[in-house]
């Protein structure tokens, strides 16, 4: 085939790195780290050094893996009055939510092993070709979108919490406010970061002169990290969980991690979502009550606290079979995380998710980056806050995931969107192996969400399907618009058997997607 390969990222510049990897002979892995690195600096608020991810990789020959670089707990916690852990209000507009930030709510940061790791056992190029563009952006400087500037803006009490942050994400155009549309946001700092990361290697981070620099900040203004939580940092390789689904192979992220178990229940929950047509009363129906079912079988498999016997219950048949007859059967905010996906020529394929939260409030000195608050997010510290478990890997609704059919046909997505990631990835999957559409209408046809007894509706689908559907949910939003509420699942997806390559960046997200 003469082209190399297809990329769907949540920035135009993202999805462009990595593309101009794969045109530069590297593969898969390779472009999907270029795109990372650039994420640092075209999407600030999504991506950061400072949070954590998942990879998963599938190779066209080989078992797949999804690589685990998500954060974990310190091992050792300050007493609550010696911790800088206060709350703010982010404003979406129609509503606001409160968040918990400071040096206080960050936990370990993966991102940096991660990537190295990736790099170590799947890269082609050197790593300093591979974060060569982010480096060169950072110091240039980059437009700022609409979209990003729009982020800033709901978690803006954050950025302007610090004044190391005001300093880094203050505006050019607007002295007292962040960065604004047409901005051009620079990084130099960062561009060091990254420079010395790709020549010296992660150890500068997790041992080296990055380390020192974090667990002193910490050490000195309320933080629990210190140099033995990021010296001990080890990134977990897992065999992804896998299931068939209407003749195709599904990859998803494994426990103990939520998002991946939670999709694989929703398509065996979905039997035959095709039957009567897409956005029909059966087929909204259908995805409603597949949603509700698998939110209570979620909380009574004890998947929530850790259970290591949850997954394996929650897919067992019998149980299922109790949710399909006894829920299924029955009259019936936005989070910051972006998504890459990559597939090569090859046919090898990357798809990495990475968060960090909503930040810190506190970029280190010298460093261009800002922490997670990872032990400030509500869902994620079901106890309360302050009584985390020490140095375990936190939990994560991120679920990178892989679809393979027979003949050689692979396609890889994911989405940011916090709790509803399991619900736009199971809704695309279904589109796209159920009606087998493309990756552009697979992405952008409109959406539902269901939880803890509402209903959310996107806009677009037939006026009498959405009558009987609100009317089975009377507890429901009918949204004016698509809107990144629903997610953010960018899409790449190659046919090598008819040398087709297609991807499709989420609109709802600023995604954008690159055929090379």
């Amino acid at each position: 085939m003469s082209m190399k390969g297809v990329v769907a990222a949540g920035h135009a510049r993202t999805a462009e790195a990595a593309a101009a990897i794969l045109r530069e002979g590297g593969n898969a892995y390779d472009a999907a780290l270029a795109a990372v690195a650039t994420a640092f600096v075209a999407e600030p608020v999504l991506a950061s050094l400072g949070g954590g991810g998942f990879l998963l990789a599938r190779p066209a020959d080989g078992r797949p893996v999804l690589y685990d670089f998500f954060v974990q707990t310190p091992k050792v916690r300050r007493s609550e009055g010696d911790v800088d852990f206060y709350p703010i209000l982010a404003d979406f507009g129609a509503a606001t939510q409160e968040f918990h930030i400071g040096l206080g709510a960050a936990a370990t940061p993966g991102v940096a092993r991660g990537l190295a790791t990736v790099h170590r056992e799947r890269g082609r190029l050197p790593l300093t070709e591979v974060y060569s563009q982010a480096i060169a952006l950072a110091k240039a400087g980059v437009e700022v979108t609409p979209f990003q500037s729009y982020l800033f803006d709901v978690v803006g009490a954050i950025y302007t919490a610090h004044p190391s942050a005001k300093a880094l994400f203050g505006s050019t155009s607007a002295p007292e406010g962040l960065v604004q549309p047409g901005d051009v946001f620079r990084n130099p700092e960062l561009a060091e970061v990254l420079d010395a990361l790709a020549r010296e290697g992660e150890r500068l981070f997790y041992e080296g002169e990055i380390a020192h620099a974090l667990s002193e900040t910490c050490a000195a203004e309320g933080g629990h990290l210190n140099a033995a939580d990021l010296a001990s940092y080890e990134v977990a390789a897992r065999r992804p969980l896998e299931l068939a689904h209407h003749g195709a192979r599904v990859l998803a992220n494994p426990p103990p991690s939520c998002g991946g178990i939670l999709i694989a229940c929703g398509l065996r929950l979905l039997e035959d979502p095709a039957r009567d047509g897409f956005g029909t009363p059966a087929h909204l129906t259908a995805l409603a009550r597949a949603m509700e079912a698998t939110d209570k079988a979620r909380l009574d498999s004890g998947l929530n606290d850790g259970d290591e016997a949850a997954a394996a219950r929650l897919l067992d048949p019998a149980f299922l079979a109790a949710y399909a007859t006894g829920v299924l059967g029955r009259p019936a905010a936005p989070g910051r995380t972006t998504h890459v996906s990559v597939v090569d020529r090859d046919g090898n394929a990357a798809a990495v998710t990475l968060t960090n939260g909503e930040g810190c409030g506190r970029v280190v000195p010298g460093l261009g980056f800002m922490l997670n608050n990872m032990l400030g997010e509500e869902d994620l510290n079901p106890r309360g806050f302050h009584e985390w478990t020490p140095n375990v890997r936190m939990a994560s609704m991120m679920a990178p995931t892989a679809v393979v059919w027979p003949g050689g046909r692979v396609a890889v997505l994911g989405s940011g969107g916090s709790n509803r990631i399991r619900t736009a990835i199971l809704q695309v999957l279904s589109n796209l192996i159920d009606f087998a559409l493309a990756p552009e209408e697979a992405v952008t046809h409109p959406r539902l969400h269901w939880e803890r007894g509402h209903l959310d509706v996107e806009p677009g689908f037939p006026a009498t399907s959405v009558e009987a559907l609100t009317a089975a949910y009377p507890d429901h939003r009918l949204w004016p618009d698509l809107n990144l509420f629903f997610g953010g699942v960018h899409t790449a997806l190659l046919d090598q058997a008819r040398g087709l390559a297609e991807g499709a960046g989420d609109p709802r997200r600023g995604g954008a997607a690159v055929v090379v």
